[in-house]
């Protein structure tokens, strides 16, 4: 279920399509591009506008302008592909653009402190905004994503662009891929990375242009555009008596229009991804008392703690649980559950089971992130939690793929872990412990047992608590890393719509990708932990994959990943510190 908070009616005034099919009548004007059979053929890059004037609403519940000005950067003569790395978090991150000459492959590293993250190319476009009376009011910078394919600039252009659809923003991201596909155009806006702008209603010039260093170093002529740009104020109030926020126009990815940019920073049902224009500051100290932030996307609502009944359970000890309870108990996440194994009388896929000798995936866990103190919910009065965000990957060769197969009646699903060869047939299954409905708001979609766990351990590491998150729905909601053998640039199930499952569901598939990872963050019940009475301090979080090894995998060694909190105050009004992890500062 994806949940989306409400937001501003829109901040696009066209579908999207219809602004590919601007760019594609403004691709006139591009130069045909240069003799293939160049040696060094590299690709010639052009700053356009689909349109010479926009409209853009301010509206005067959440006034604020997004600078959607139409402007796109085409790719002619080739393709422009970037790849973004870090060999660690001790590292810098690198970029190199990737050269392609039918099948020779030249690579040139760009400078270094280009970039510094994988949000995309910083200070890309330069945008000067001056009133009727020709003062300026506005001078800014955008970053730009080139992963946000607008459509194709000519009809003979590849049919589809073969680069991902967004750049990752996870502050632990390793590997990207960037690219404009040959003969596409990618907007320049950088949408959801940035804030509205405050500007009156009015008549507006903008001027676009690539910025100097960036012309310099992709060969990009200096002729700005220039967009006329009306400013209009509307009301959410005129537009409901119009009955017209009811029946909002659809966009071409299916969002209502007033949805549509909260749409994208929810971005799924359990993972928000930020951009860092908004992490507070490196060694910042959070407390429940103010709003937490995960990474950029502004402030979160403080995450709640597992269930009240949940925690009761927790009270009676992991002794005092019956088989029943320890085993298909929907919905319990207090810590002490542990995934059931197959049933011999549960209905099994037809076949013998076996684990072939082929590529596995490799499950990867990230440092915890979105790190802050939360006070609970009204039902545990008096309580405190260190909440936090989490995400477990996969670093491949081999997708994860569990399958959930229920028998009538019953109230968990078995799991099996499927195996392929690398031609992408199923060669093999294993059981691999269950699945169960969990009806919170915010999950209501069936969990896969056993996939991760997050424990709370001391300075000298020994597990203090064990947070109340130990069943998952897989969703590929991160690119943690493009780069690695197999990845693929265009995951399924990158949200919550279809991969975990209804209520009345049969069987569920839930899938991991190659170079992708699930966050869960910390706004949702259970991810977090209780830290009412442990005494102030040093502690780390840590973040387990496959805890009880019974998913296959190629390595075990590298599931574990921890990160240094540094607790404070006192009981009621705790405090955490979150020192860097080595170069990145996000808390």
């Amino acid at each position: 279920m994806t949940r989306l908070q409400k937001g501003r009616p829109s901040h696009l005034n066209r579908p999207y399509l219809a602004v590919a099919a601007a760019v594609a009548v403004v691709a006139g004007v591009v130069a045909a591009a240069p003799d293939a059979k160049s040696e060094e053929p590299t690709p010639k890059l052009s700053l356009i506008a689909a349109s010479t004037s926009v409209t853009l609403d301010s509206w005067k519940e959440d006034p604020g302008v997004y600078l959607d000005l139409g402007t796109y950067l085409t790719s002619e003569n080739g393709a422009l592909e970037l790849k973004v790395t870090r060999k660690s978090y001790k590292d810098p991150v690198v970029a190199q653009q990737i050269l392609r000459n039918g099948k020779k492959t030249r690579t040139r590293t760009l400078p270094a402190g280009l970039v510094n993250d994988f949000a995309g190319l910083p200070d890309f476009t330069q945008i000067t905004l001056t009133d009727e009376a020709g003062s300026t009011v506005l001078e800014k910078s955008e970053t730009f994503c080139p992963n946000n394919a607008s459509g194709r600039v000519r009809p003979d252009a590849p049919a589809n662009s073969k680069y991902p659809e967004s750049c990752p923003t996870n502050p632990f991201t390793l590997g990207s891929v960037w690219g404009v596909e040959n003969g596409w155009a990618s907007n320049t806006y950088a949408g959801f990375y940035t804030d509205p702008v405050q500007l009156a209603a009015g008549t507006y010039t903008a001027e676009i242009n690539v910025a100097e260093k960036y012309r310099d170093l992709f060969g990009i002529a200096d002729k700005p555009q220039t967009v006329k740009v009306v400013v209009r104020e509307r009301s959410w109030e005129d537009e409901e008596s119009a009955g017209a926020r009811g029946s909002a126009k659809t966009t071409a990815s299916g969002h209502s229009a007033h949805a549509e940019h909260d749409a994208h920073a929810e971005h799924s049902a359990h993972a928000r991804h930020g951009a860092g224009a908004d992490t507070p500051a490196p060694g910042a100290v959070t407390s429940g008392a103010g709003p937490s932030y995960n990474a950029g996307h502004g402030p979160y609502p403080s995450a709640p703690p597992a269930l009240p009944w949940a925690m009761k359970r927790k009270a009676l000890g992991r002794q005092a649980l019956t088989a029943a309870e320890a085993g298909d108990s929907p919905g319990q996440t207090d810590g002490s559950r542990q995934a059931p194994g197959a049933r011999p009388n549960a209905k099994r896929p037809a076949g013998k089971a076996s684990v072939p000798d082929v590529p596995k995936p490799d499950l990867r866990s990230l440092p915890a992130y979105g790190i802050t103190v939360s006070d609970g919910y009204e039902e545990v009065p008096g309580k405190d939690y260190l909440a936090f965000s989490a995400n477990v990957w996969n670093a491949g060769p081999a997708k994860l793929v569990v399958d959930g197969f229920r028998s009538p009646g019953k109230e968990v699903m078995d799991a099996y872990q499927y195996f392929y060869d690398t031609d992408g047939t199923q060669v093999g299954y294993t059981p691999t412990g269950g699945l169960e409905w969990d009806p919170r708001p915010g999950h209501e979609h069936w969990h896969f047992l056993d996939f991760a766990s997050y424990r709370l351990l001391t300075a000298d590491q020994k597990e203090t608590v064990r947070s109340g998150k130990e069943a998952f729905c897989l969703a590929n909601t991160d690119a943690v890393d493009y780069t690695v053998k197999n990845a693929d640039w265009h995951p399924g199930n990158t949200d919550l719509s279809t991969a975990c499952g209804q209520e009345n569901s049969i069987s569920v598939r839930e899938v991991l990708d190659v170079g992708s990872g699930d966050t869960y963050t910390q706004d949702l019940p259970g991810q977090s932990f209780d830290i009412t009475d442990l005494p102030n301090g040093t502690y780390y979080i840590q973040v387990l994959a496959n805890p009880e090894n019974r998913l296959k995998e190629t390595d075990h060694s590298n599931n574990s990943a921890l990160r240094e909190v540094v607790l404070g105050g006192e009981k009621g009004a705790r405090t955490v510190t979150v020192p860097p992890h080595h170069l990145v500062d996000a808390n």
